[in-house]
C-alpha cells in the first residue's frame, strides 16, 4: 500500500477542501493509505475526515505567520508515514512542500493550483514561479489556471488538468427540500428563485449581482433573489447598505452560510456566480447543475467550458448582460428551464462525476507508487538518504 500526504492549508469549506474530502474519502483505500496534514488546525471538515477513517496532523501554525517550527513539524510527519508522494494544496502548502523536499525525500512532490488571480499572494507566487520546477507535477483544475500562472512564469516538468469532481449521488433534485425551503423562505411557487451561491468576498462580486437584480425589478416582478454564503447575511452591514441603496430590500434574503446545500440548489430556480476574478473550476456551478439546476456565470476561470450548451455565459463586471442572461432564462418559463437543468445535470454526470475524476488521480498516483520508473527511483534515493 503506498502513503500520500497531502498538505494544505485548513480544513474549512472551500472548494479546494472539499474537494480533497471527496478525493481521500473516495480513493482506493486497499491501494493508497491517505494522510492529510493543515497547516493550522482541524478546521470544519477535519472530525469528518477523522470519522471517515482518515489519518489527520496539524501544524498549529497561524495564518499569514511564516513560522519554522511548522516546517519542522511536517519533515518529522514525513519520516514517520514515509510516503511515496507529497501532494500540496494551494500556494502556501505549494511553498512549505517545496521548502521540505530536500530534507523529506526520498518522496514525489506534487502542487495542486485551484484559482487563477489572488489578492492577497503577490510575495508567495513570486517564490512558487523561481520554486516551479521543483514537483514533479502541477496539478491544476483548470486550464485558466494554466494559462494564468504560466503568464506568471511557472515552468513545472509537467502539467496535468484535473477538475473538480462532484458528488452527483449526493447533489441531485430534491422536491421535498425545495417545498421546505421555500416555505420556510416564504418563497411562493409561482416565484422564480435566483441565487448566488458565494462567500462575501471582492472576488464574487456581490455588487455586480446586485446591480443585476436592481435592472430586474420592473421587467421581471416575479423574481426574488437569495445570497447564501459566508458573510452573505444581515450582520453584514456593507452589504445591507449594498442592497439597500439599490432598492432590492424587499427582493434580497441574504440567507448566510448554510448546511445540506442540496436543499439549497433544490429550492433555487436560476443559480449565479458573479465573480470578477480568481475562479478555477467553481464548485459552485457543478453542484447546481447536478440538482438540476441551469446557471448563468461571468466568463471566470473555465466556467464556459463547464456550463457548456446548458448555461449563460457573460463578461465580467457587466451587470447589463448579466442581467439579460437572467431574463432570458427567466422568460423560458417553469417546464423548460427544468429540461435545460436536465441536460445540466446529465454534463455534470457524463464528465465531472467525482469517481472519474478520482480515478484520475488514482491513475496519477500510480505512476509514482507502482511504475517501474518510480520504484527504481525511490529504491536509489532510499540508499542514498540512509548514506
Amino acid at each position: 500500500m503506498a502513503t500520500i500526504v497531502h498538505l494544505i492549508t485548513g480544513l474549512e469549506t472551500g472548494g479546494a477542501e472539499r474537494m480533497l474530502a471527496g478525493l481521500v474519502t473516495g480513493i482506493d483505500r486497499e491501494r493508497y493509505r491517505s494522510v492529510v496534514v493543515s497547516m493550522t488546525g482541524p478546521g470544519v471538515l477535519g472530525p469528518a475526515l477523522v470519522s471517515a477513517g482518515i489519518e489527520l496532523y496539524t501544524l498549529d501554525m497561524r495564518r499569514g505567520v511564516a513560522d519554522p517550527r511548522g516546517a519542522v513539524r511536517l519533515i518529522r510527519i514525513l519520516r514517520k508515514v514515509r510516503p511515496y508522494v507529497l501532494q500540496t494544496w494551494l500556494y502556501h502548502a505549494d511553498l512549505l512542500g517545496s521548502l521540505v523536499l530536500p530534507v523529506a525525500r526520498p518522496l514525489a512532490l506534487i502542487w495542486n493550483i485551484r484559482c487563477t488571480e489572488a489578492l492577497d499572494a503577490d510575495i508567495v507566487r513570486k517564490l512558487l514561479v523561481w520554486r516551479s520546477t521543483r514537483p514533479e507535477t502541477v496539478i491544476v483544475n483548470s486550464f485558466a489556471g494554466r494559462r494564468f500562472h504560466e503568464q506568471l512564469g511557472y515552468r513545472p516538468r509537467r502539467w496535468e488538468h484535473i477538475p473538480n469532481g462532484c458528488d452527483t449521488s449526493r447533489f441531485q433534485f430534491d422536491a421535498e427540500a425545495r417545498a421546505k425551503l421555500r416555505q420556510e423562505l416564504g418563497i411562493s411557487d409561482h416565484v422564480v428563485a435566483i441565487g448566488l451561491p458565494a462567500r462575501y468576498h471582492p472576488m464574487k462580486d456581490h455588487a455586480n449581482f446586485l446591480a443585476a437584480a436592481a435592472r430586474l425589478v420592473t421587467p421581471c416582478p416575479e423574481a426574488m433573489f437569495l445570497l447564501i454564503g459566508p458573510g452573505a447575511d444581515p450582520s453584514n452591514r456593507t452589504l445591507g447598505e449594498m442592497i439597500a441603496a439599490y432598492g432590492l430590500t424587499d427582493r434580497v434574503r441574504a440567507l448566510g452560510p448554510r448546511d445540506y446545500m442540496r436543499r439549497v440548489y433544490s429550492a433555487l430556480d436560476i443559480t449565479t456566480l458573479s465573480s470578477a476574478f480568481g475562479e478555477g473550476c467553481p464548485n459552485i456551478l457543478l453542484e447546481a447543475m447536478a440538482c438540476g439546476v441551469p446557471c448563468v456565470a461571468t466568463d471566470c476561470g473555465d466556467s464556459a467550458a463547464i456550463l457548456g450548451p446548458t448555461g449563460g455565459v457573460v463578461p465580467r463586471r457587466n451587470p447589463d448582460a448579466l442581467a439579460a442572461a437572467l431574463e432570458r432564462l427567466i422568460s423560458l418559463g417553469t417546464d423548460t428551464r427544468r429540461s435545460l437543468g436536465g441536460k445540466a445535470r446529465d454534463r455534470v454526470t457524463q464528465t465531472y462525476a467525482l469517481p472519474a475524476i478520482v480515478g484520475r488521480y488514482d491513475a496519477l498516483y500510480g505512476e509514482f507508487a507502482g511504475g517501474k520508473r518510480w520504484a527504481g527511483w525511490r529504491t536509489r534515493s532510499v540508499k542514498a538518504a540512509g548514506s
